[in-house]
């Protein structure tokens, strides 16, 4: 079965042979120093963005090039639109008497402004629905799914499946050894050619299948 040309920026090709503008390979657009985004990685929007650096103040607005912290994506995610990471330049200091960014408007000292610098990880084959909202310093796991307009922050553990603001785990996808199993056999990082030859595996739900396909010479 074929796969996705992950060299492809717009991966999707219509029935009149036109490439859909509004489904994006991250990371085949995306060039910005504080942002690794991984292969087939891909972002849905209605009004797509024109190029690069409008991608990525779609994406991540207050993340900037001298930014400290950085905002990690893995493979194979499937962004939708109005999907924001709030990253932790975005923070404010929250221990002192005041919460207003004075050094900001100082050149002298902008420069050295970091009230927050955790970096912000997506895992690999996580979807992120609709309007949702990842805000700084948040891990979210393998294989989890985010509901529409959800706010997330803290860790989500691997194959969760989160609703609501703040974001709470309703349910996990798999159980724990099956998790434990998919992570060993990371999928993701298998090459091209691999996944293609179990990928009906790969859209299925049977673990042990997969896994016992992955370990049978081809």
């Amino acid at each position: 079965m074929d796969m996705p040309d992950p060299d492809q920026t717009y991966p999707i090709r219509l029935p009149d042979g036109s490439r859909h503008q509004g489904t994006i390979h991250v990371n085949r657009m995306l060039d910005h120093p504080n942002i690794d985004v991984g292969d087939y990685t891909y972002y849905s929007d209605f009004d797509p963005p024109a190029d690069g650096a409008a991608l990525a103040a779609r994406l991540a607005p207050y993340l900037f090039p001298n930014s400290s912290e950085m905002l990690r994506i893995g493979k194979f995610c499937q962004i939708a639109h109005g999907t924001r990471f709030i990253t932790a330049s975005a923070n404010h200091p929250a221990g002192l008497i005041t919460s207003y960014p004075f050094q900001i408007f100082d050149p002298a000292h902008m420069a050295n402004y970091h009230p927050d610098e955790r970096d912000t990880r997506i895992g690999n084959d996580v979807w992120l629905g609709y309007n949702s909202m990842v805000l700084p310093g948040a891990t979210v796991g393998n294989g989890v799914i985010v509901g529409a307009g959800s706010v997330v922050r803290g860790d989500i553990p691997d194959y969760a499946v989160v609703i609501g603001n703040p974001a709470q785990v309703i349910r996990m996808r798999f159980p724990e050894a099956e998790i434990e199993t998919l992570n060993e056999l990371a999928w993701w990082d298998w090459p091209a050619g691999k996944i293609a030859a179990h990928r009906l595996l790969i859209e299925g739900s049977d673990v042990t299948a997969l896994a016992k396909a992955a370990a049978t010479p081809s």
